[in-house]
């Protein structure tokens, strides 16, 4: 009897031992000894583990003040509006826009040629054959008052003899209208003053009468030789003076609205170190349908006979000295029909694509009519890149 209690009391010992270990092990697991859920379930930390909770932690409210920081800046934007630039940090230099006292500058093409008044034509009045021919040779120079060929004329030979005749006449008996109209038939006829005296003081009638030239210049034209006649009809020399010449200047139809504003013009020679002045005397009053051009005329001296007819010469036309804003044509690009400059704004490498109205001062300089000031500073050089960076920007 007594070892069957002892027996029932080490089976309620273990089965209690058994009972207890389960429960722990369910506690362990998250349920508790009634089997219900565990709402919360604490994980052992390492002595490192704090630390990482204070970082977690300032990471949040630095992320929160990020998140303050970014509306503020976004809130100022709304309030403050910014014009699109384009931004360059690299191969760009600046210029800044200039105020010049300069002169628009136009080059033109033209010929040199000889002056239409300064073009004699040597026509005797009388017809009579060659003795003797001094002016040989064509393009000879000779000067007013040179013998040029020594005739004889019947005509004029005869005028002569009726002149010395008026004045034995006239000695006997006073008749000075005969004296005189003997006098001017000789006058008329061409016949050189110094001739006409000869017949005064020497009482005789050369058989001859000599051609001077009336002018001083070049022969550019020769139509007689020595021993041959000619009629009153017949040139026998065209003589050209050139101590003035024109030039003969091409113009585009488009150049002659400014034509009113250019005052002082200076042509040059290839070949010749020496410039020229010129003067505006005429527009023609008509254009050449072929070239589609006006011709302009400048008067030139040619004192020091430089200038040649059929020279190709080169004239530079000023206007009157204004004060100018003017860039560098390198600073100016054109974008469907308008002009563009990329102005420096207040940060360092961004530019600003502005609307620009300029106009061709000469083949280096374009003077700005708006869209700058004096001082600004724009972008120089590099334009195909700005103009690249604007387009994927859609600045413009």
């Amino acid at each position: 009897m007594t070892k069957i209690i002892k027996l029932l009391t080490l089976c309620t010992f273990l089965l209690s031992q058994s009972i207890a270990q389960e429960n722990v092990m369910k506690c362990t697991s998250g349920k508790c000894s009634s089997g219900a859920t565990a709402k919360t379930k604490k994980v052992p930390q390492k002595p490192g583990d704090k630390k990482e909770t204070s970082d977690a932690k300032h990471q949040e409210k630095s992320s929160a003040t990020d998140m303050k920081d970014m509306k503020k800046t976004s809130e100022n934007k709304s309030a403050k509006p910014t014009r699109a630039t384009v931004k360059q940090l690299f191969n760009v230099t600046v210029t800044t826009v200039e105020e010049h006292s300069t002169a628009k500058e136009q080059v033109n093409y033209g010929y040199i040629v000889a002056e239409d008044s300064a073009k004699v034509d040597v026509l005797p009045w009388y017809s009579g054959f060659v003795k003797k021919l001094y002016a040989d040779t064509l393009y000879t120079k000779v000067k007013k008052g040179d013998a040029l060929a020594k005739v004889y004329s019947p005509e004029v030979y005869k005028a002569k003899q009726d002149y010395l005749n008026s004045i034995n006449y006239n000695k006997k008996s006073s008749m000075p209208a005969m004296l005189k109209s003997a006098k001017v038939k000789l006058q008329l006829l061409g016949v050189d003053e110094q001739e006409i005296k000869c017949i005064e003081t020497d009482q005789y009638a050369d058989y001859y009468t000599t051609i001077h030239a009336p002018i001083s210049g070049w022969i550019f034209e020769k139509n007689i030789n020595e021993g041959a006649s000619f009629n009153t009809k017949k040139r026998l020399f065209e003589i050209v003076n050139l101590d003035k010449v024109w030039m003969e200047v091409k113009l585009f139809q488009k150049e002659l609205s400014t034509l009113h504003s250019l005052s002082h013009f200076t042509v040059k020679i290839k070949g010749l170190a020496k410039t020229f002045d010129a003067k505006k005397t005429l527009l023609y009053p008509m254009l050449d349908q072929k070239e589609a051009t006006a011709t302009l005329r400048l008067s030139i001296d040619n004192k020091e006979d430089l200038l040649k007819p059929g020279m190709y010469a080169k004239v530079h036309a000023m206007a009157t000295m204004h004060t100018r804003l003017v860039i560098p044509r390198t600073a100016a690009m054109r974008k469907n029909g308008t002009w563009y400059a990329f102005l420096a704004t207040a940060f360092k490498g961004e530019y600003e694509p502005i609307e620009i109205k300029v106009q061709p001062l000469d083949n280096k300089s374009f003077e700005v009519l708006s869209g700058l000031k004096k001082g600004d500073s724009i972008v120089n050089n590099a334009l195909f890149m700005m103009d690249s960076d604007a387009q994927i920007n859609s600045v413009y």
